[in-house]
């Protein structure tokens, strides 16, 4: 590595990340290009359909053969929702007939049975997430139901430090709901919310008040729940600084413990939601540039610390603090605290990392019944991780989540002459480096404050598959 002055920073060894700085204008017109969000590497248009069932299989059994197994998170996919989002890319159905959704359980249940008995019972399960969807298209008495079915078949952990939460519409939930939830022992509450602007709210499909959003929080908080997170988007229809900048001094006055602030992706080729919002009212690149200067900004005062991509948390969160003693990882639900754990996941479309290997879920529910009633795991794609992924997918997480490469502590870990093994990237970085958004030296390679805003970036320099022939054509977001 040839040393290069530093951009940004005076500190040759700083425990945690400087905020960032704002974009210019020029760096935006440079950057903005569609790259991979690595919550996976290699990332998921990369799995393959020859990797099925028999493999998921082996992979879970030779998991528990571990010196020190990990332990597990648990991802259930609730698909179904009550009404369309258009800005939305999840895999959802649409539907407000409920019977679909005990048919969904009793296949759900049976995915359970199937999936448990390959992990041993020692290994307890730390963290629980439901996403969607919309999870809460169940009713109290179904989640009762599928708490009792992984209790009675995974070790669920009891201790207080353990992460169950769940992805919340609050349209669809009153305090009685919320309450129940905290009983069956969710702690952690993920408010979606995107804009308040009635303008905003009316071109993308959901109406949703302040008081519906402020009751939400209220029940979780009185109800024990120790985590809320709220989600917002910027760069949708409508969006301007003004009224981006009242939504976001109503959450700030709700005060999460953590924020998300999501850039919107515009892929109406690949979500057919999105077919039915009207392009010529999104904003422009100049103000999408400036809505999200004005997120980091009002957040930045508001006392809000920049974990990284589109993630902010108060300085007690455990996103901090992970971050601050270098345990912070990155997986499929985006940053966690809980990266060392095999993540199963449940459910249509839902996408496991255990062992050295990535699997997904039939994305179809006539896919993912047919598997499981005739009693097979409806695994339809995966990938199996060579030596080559996993230091590149080390480099990659430690970039994503902290902004920096010890060099000769990835040395030691992987055995390898980082100079030599990664001389690509490094020659892919040296680009960055005179822009300011890295800084090169023989000990680490840094993320300056002015690159921050572009994590994704920076990581792709050490991405070996983006080249690589893939099944089916994928288009990645844009950086901002």
């Amino acid at each position: 590595l040839s040393p290069l002055p530093p951009a940004a920073y005076d500190d040759p060894a700083p425990r945690r990340l400087s905020g960032p700085q704002p974009m210019t204008a020029e760096l935006a017109r440079k950057y903005d290009l569609r790259v991979p969000r690595y919550t996976s590497y290699p990332t998921a248009p990369h799995f393959r359909s020859d990797f099925r069932e028999a493999d998921y299989v082996a992979q879970a059994r030779a998991s528990n053969e571990d010196p020190i197994p990990r332990r597990l998170s648990l991802y259930v996919h609730v698909p179904f929702c009550f009404s369309p989002c258009f800005y939305c890319g999840c895999t959802r159905i649409i539907t407000r007939e409920r019977a679909k959704g005990e048919a969904y359980m009793q296949r759900l249940y049976r995915e359970i049975e199937l999936t448990a008995p390959l992990f041993d019972r020692d290994r307890r399960v730390v963290q629980l997430h439901l996403g969607g969807g919309t999870p809460n298209f169940l009713d109290a008495a179904q989640m009762g139901e599928m708490i009792e079915s992984l209790a009675q078949h995974f070790s669920l952990s009891t201790e207080r430090s353990r992460e169950f939460g769940i992805e919340l519409d609050p349209r669809y939930a009153d305090a009685a709901y919320v309450r129940a939830l905290g009983e069956l022992g969710f702690n952690r509450l993920s408010v979606g919310i995107q804009d308040f602007d009635p303008a905003v709210q009316e071109a993308v499909n959901r109406h949703q008040s302040e008081a519906q959003t402020a009751a939400a929080i209220e029940a979780a908080r009185a109800a024990g729940f120790c985590s809320v997170s709220v989600d917002l988007i910027y760069g949708l229809p409508n969006q301007t600084l003004a009224g981006f900048a009242r939504t976001l001094k109503s959450v700030i006055a709700l005060r999460p413990d953590r924020i998300a602030a999501y850039s919107y992706a515009h892929l109406p080729e690949l979500f057919k939601a999105q077919r039915q919002l009207d392009a010529s009212l999104l904003p422009d690149a100049a103000t999408k540039l400036a809505l999200l200067g004005e997120t980091v900004e009002m957040l930045d005062a508001a006392g809000y610390r920049y974990i990284g991509m589109d993630h902010f948390a108060l300085p007690g969160d455990e996103l901090v603090r992970a971050q601050d003693n270098g345990t912070l990882q990155r997986n499929f639900q985006g940053y966690s605290t809980h990266g060392d754990c095999d993540i199963i996941g449940l459910g249509m479309s839902a996408i496991s990392r255990v062992g050295d290997s990535y699997s997904q879920n039939a994305k179809d529910l006539v896919g993912y019944y047919a598997a499981v009633d005739h009693g097979h795991l409806p695994t339809v794609r995966g990938l199996r991780l060579s030596d080559d992924d996993l230091i590149r997918r080390d480099a990659i997480n430690r970039l994503m989540c902290h902004g920096a490469i010890d060099l000769r502590d990835f040395e030691a870990q992987h055995r390898i002459d980082f100079a030599v093994y990664f001389a690509g990237s490094l020659d892919r970085l040296h680009e960055l480096a005179e822009d300011g958004l890295v800084q090169l030296t023989p000990e680490r390679i840094l993320v300056t404050p002015r690159g921050r805003f572009l994590l994704r970036t920076v990581a792709m320099a050490f991405d070996a598959w983006l080249s690589a022939p893939r099944e089916g054509a994928v288009r990645y977001s844009r950086t901002i």
